[in-house]
């Protein structure tokens, strides 16, 4: 059967704009659908708008230490309408980006949301095209449970372009979306309290590491309530929102956001037209060649449940093409992913938890370090840094490095290679660090700590 194309990808993020440049550059005939944004959510209303406003958030503690090195400034006054513009103004910007680089790799773009009809088949506003293989691409969206006032809270898609900037915000969630948009306005001036259900948030991290993030984040001003939940959500007469918890207080705030979760964006895509088997989360199951049920549908990205991270989903995306138009194995290997939460100070972390290591190995070995910073030793804050290094006794092989401070996704992106290529703790040992800096601690760690 001759068809339109031999990929139409649905979903212009991350993970479906890799795949289709690399299908396209191998000879395939691409093309692939947007209904909202080009780039998704990374580029629209995640990775990369978050990362601005946490640089814009960063700037209230440089200009308070900066008076012990000698910087005397009068109180400086945060202007919300000039970050939120100038950060839509760099998105519009990295849009444009992406619609001439998928135009550059001959990969046919069409605006509008894709509806699978049949196995080979997609539907856009009312113009059918078929393809050999359908790729669906189209990530998560944010999850709102359904509470009493739901209508008056806003999600991380909202939260970047408020009209007006929230003086008390409330943010529910334990999430790293949660506790990075938490540090986030607490840095820009507003009174932020975040609520979370559970005992302790970053659920899944290293329980040391969120332990003592929780800690430092508290020094910054964020107001942390744990094994607390919202009631219900009552908008009052002057516009504010009343938040009632189940401990029968109250919050009052300007602005509410909820940061539960996400879900795979599904919604009117189709599914019921073909046989494309969810798992019991409601996300695509498929196999390691990224394959569903209907085997001329692919799924990859944050819409099948793995791990919710853009390099991950263009790693996808890359292994899906160059198996499908170049005859290469679909291959990603899915261990000792690095990732960073971007609070104050930054957590960074790659391999196991300590939990995990103590789980998988007999004789694990933990290496800690915690100490204040050089530089707050004359910026007056009191901040504190943690190094954390986990090795199996056995082999002397590091299995998970974590850290809590400043720059510290900056620092585990090379703690990531190494432990890639198989570091033990003698490579670690045997490395002479950078003098002063704070990773040169993960060089100079000699003695194991004894829980």
């Amino acid at each position: 059967m001759n068809y339109d194309y031999d990929l139409f990808v649905i979903g212009a993020g991350s993970g479906g704009v890799r795949a289709s440049r690399i299908a396209a550059s191998f000879g395939a005939k691409v093309a692939i659908c947007e209904d909202r944004y080009m780039g998704g959510t990374c580029v629209n209303v995640g990775c990369v708008p978050k990362k601005l406003y946490v640089y814009a958030s960063e700037y209230s503690a440089h200009f308070r230490e900066g008076k012990g090195f000698g910087w005397q400034t009068s109180e400086p006054n945060f202007d919300w309408p000039t970050l939120r513009d100038h950060k839509s103004d760099e998105i519009s910007r990295l849009n444009s980006i992406y619609d001439n680089m998928l135009a550059g790799a001959n990969v046919k773009v069409i605006h509008g949301r894709g509806k699978i009809i049949d196995p080979h088949t997609v539907e856009i506003a009312g113009k059918k095209i078929t393809s050999e293989r359908l790729l669906i691409a189209v990530g998560g969206w944010p999850f709102i449970p359904d509470i009493i006032g739901k209508e008056h809270v806003i999600s991380s898609n909202e939260i970047f372009d408020l009209e007006s900037f929230p003086k008390q915000l409330v943010v529910v969630g334990g999430g790293y979306i949660a506790v990075e948009f938490a540090g986030i306005f607490t840095g820009l001036g507003a009174e932020v309290t975040q609520l979370y259900r559970g005992d302790l948030f970053l659920r899944g991290f290293d329980d040391e590491t969120r332990e003592f993030a929780a800690e430092e984040i508290e020094k910054k001003g964020t107001n942390l309530r744990f094994n607390t939940d919202v009631t219900s959500i009552e908008k009052q007469p002057d516009g504010k929102l009343k938040v009632n918890l189940n401990d029968g207080s109250a919050i009052m705030a300007d602005a509410v956001l909820y940061a539960t979760g996400r879900k795979p964006h599904l919604h009117d895509l189709g599914m019921e037209n073909v046989d494309i088997t969810l798992t019991d989360r409601g996300y695509i199951e498929v196999n390691e060649q990224f394959q569903t049920s209907e085997s001329s549908i692919y799924a990859l990205g944050d819409v099948t449940g793995g791990m919710e991270l853009t390099p991950v989903a263009l790693a996808e995306g890359m292994a899906l093409a160059k198996s499908l138009y170049n005859s290469e194995p679909c291959q990603v290997d899915y261990s000792n992913i690095a990732t960073t939460v971007f609070c104050q100070p930054n957590i960074g972390t790659v391999g196991l938890s300590e939990e995990q290591a103590r789980s998988e190995y007999k004789n694990v070995i933990k290496y800690r370090s915690s100490f204040r910073a050089m530089k707050h030793t004359i910026s007056g804050s009191q901040e504190r840094t943690l190094l954390k290094l986990l090795v199996d006794g056995d082999t002397d092989k590091i299995v998970g490095a974590h850290m809590v401070g400043p720059d510290a996704g900056e620092i585990m992106q090379g703690l990531a290679i190494a432990l890639k290529a198989g570091a033990t703790k003698a490579d670690f040992d045997s490395t002479i660090g950078i003098h002063p800096t704070a990773a040169e601690e993960f060089v100079t760690m000699r003695e194991p700590v004894l829980d």
